[in-house]
């Protein structure tokens, strides 16, 4: 069969997804958090784009173009032409700049000082400070924050303790180089071997130095294990006697609760081992923590969900999480009739595009999840009026098809997103659960209001009748709930409880204890 060449149109159509529309979808799946952090960068790239906040601080904000156009203000009108030779050259070639990206500019590395716990930055500031202080006034880069003492880190805190301590060179340096090996919950990571051969020393000396180090504050820390930390801190409290060394050796019985094998290896009595085992739990298990420079933030809601007087619900956006931002038109039309050339000119209207799609995304995304909120208080209505027992199973399809929306679309806006209730704040997604089958009618059941049935019956078990998983199955079938054994013992797993058997021994120590 021959081969031949020739042209062929044929017509096709396809789904091109543009840099927005994908910039777009991603800021429906962002936190609040992350949105902010986001627009921030916008602000910082874009000079057409304005915090609200630097005018008036609304009630409500929205995302409305016509209402941010009547709220601006024109402003700096002066300086249109060195912007425009400065920025349309640089900020065109690199787009992607953006505030994150320039962090270590704009907060360059502080050095402690020791001039009373002041940061460099914060005695800077007072220096120059002096002047304007006689004369009754400060300076606009006065920082009342500069003078807050650092956070001492762990690290710090160590390196401070070894630069005290009595010690060669050689040792300082070995000391500094374990010091970088300790984790944030004070442990040390990696082999003793390992550093004597990076060093070039003996492991003798490194254990010389390591022991040195276990005396530093927090107590436990350079401990290989969590048996180690515990060591450490009862030989301070002059509590480490063969019984606890003992009862250190077998940490894995403690976990187990399995008290009999825990007496007859540390061979004393039920009383005895009741004051120990009282004393191993006042010990701090990760004494590197009280150091910890993670900040944990706070979850804060994106949505409010309240009953009014007729019994309906009141959901509302929390305006507090959204980032209030303007187009300033007055200093675009400024710029935009000082352009010199086609490239300053496509540059201005890149910015002004760019802004534009920025207002109507964040307003869409505002909308969207308002949507969203509200067809779940919809759906779950009985949980809001009367707690996790009335959840019914509900999934994206259900939501997507009452809103018209896609189920990617759902998903991407209940993810990292919050509601505040009067039950407490809940991610959206807490209320999409998978169905069980009720054995009394044809209604399904939540798989989440199972489990806090399953919860509940455990919460109120006495040490002389816990119930098995098999118990608890009967129970649940007198209440209409049709479920298998190994779903309970799933569920019950999941939850983070113990088995009958390890239940009924904590709860048979516990009352040993309280004795």
């Amino acid at each position: 069969m021959a081969l031949s060449h020739r042209l062929e149109l044929r017509q096709s159509q396809s789904l091109v997804m543009t840099p927005q529309l994908q910039q777009a979808i991603k800021l429906l799946q962002l936190s609040n958090l992350e949105l902010n952090e986001f627009v921030d960068s916008e602000l910082e790239r874009n000079p057409l784009l304005e915090s609200k906040n630097q005018h008036e601080e609304p009630a409500q904000a929205t995302f409305e173009p016509e209402e941010i156009a009547q709220d601006i203000e024109p402003q700096r009108r002066t300086e249109a032409d060195e912007w425009l030779s400065k920025s349309a050259d640089n900020m065109k070639e690199d787009p992607s700049t953006t505030l994150d990206s320039r962090v270590d500019d704009i907060y360059p590395d502080l050095q402690g000082s020791d001039r009373t716990g002041l940061s460099e930055q914060g005695w800077s500031s007072l220096q120059q400070s002096k002047t304007s202080a006689v004369n009754g006034s400060f300076s606009e880069s006065y920082n009342l924050e500069s003078f807050v003492k650092e956070e001492i880190t762990l690290h710090a805190h160590l390196l401070d303790q070894l630069h005290l301590a009595k010690l060669s060179s050689s040792e300082q340096l070995i000391g500094a180089h374990l010091i970088d090996m300790v984790d944030e919950q004070g442990y040390l990571r990696g082999s003793l071997e390992s550093v004597a051969m990076q060093l070039g020393t003996s492991i003798e000396a490194i254990e010389t130095v390591l022991s040195i180090l276990q005396t530093f504050e927090p107590t436990g820390v350079f401990s290989k294990d969590l048996s180690d930390c515990m060591r450490l801190q009862l030989i301070e409290q002059n509590r480490f006697d063969p019984a606890m060394a003992a009862l250190l050796d077998n940490l894995h019985l403690l976990a187990s609760h399995n008290f009999s094998g825990l007496k007859k290896a540390c061979q004393v009595s039920d009383e005895d081992l009741a004051d120990m085992i009282a004393e191993i739990k006042q010990l701090n298990p990760k004494p590197g923590l009280q150091f910890g420079n993670t900040i944990v933030q706070p979850v804060v809601p994106d949505v409010f969900v309240r009953q009014k007087n007729d019994g309906s619900w009141h959901i509302e956006l929390n305006n507090e999480t959204l980032p209030k931002v303007l187009i300033n038109k007055a200093y675009y039309t400024t710029v935009a009739g000082a352009a010199r050339n086609t490239k300053e000119k496509e540059y201005i209207q890149d910015c002004f595009q760019t802004a534009n799609w920025l207002v109507k995304s964040l307003d869409q995304r505002a909308r969207t999840i308002l949507k969203v909120a509200k067809e779940i208080v919809k759906q779950q209505d009985g949980f809001f009026s009367y707690g996790v027992e009335h959840l019914r199973p509900l999934n994206l399809r259900t939501v997507a098809d009452a809103i018209d929306m896609h189920e990617s679309t759902v998903s991407r806006v209940t993810s990292n997103k919050y509601i505040g209730t009067s039950r407490g704040v809940f991610e959206l997604k807490y209320f999409f659960t998978s169905a069980i089958a009720s054995s009394g009618s044809d209604d399904m059941i939540s798989s989440e209001a199972v489990r806090h049935h399953i919860r509940q019956l455990i919460d109120a078990e006495q040490a002389d009748s816990i119930l098995s998983d098999d118990k608890i199955v009967l129970i649940l079938k007198d209440k209409d709930i049709d479920i298998a054994r190994r779903t309970v013992a799933k569920y019950r797993e999941a939850m983070g409880i113990p088995s009958s058997v390890q239940r009924r021994r904590q709860k048979k120590m516990a009352q040993q204890m309280a004795l």
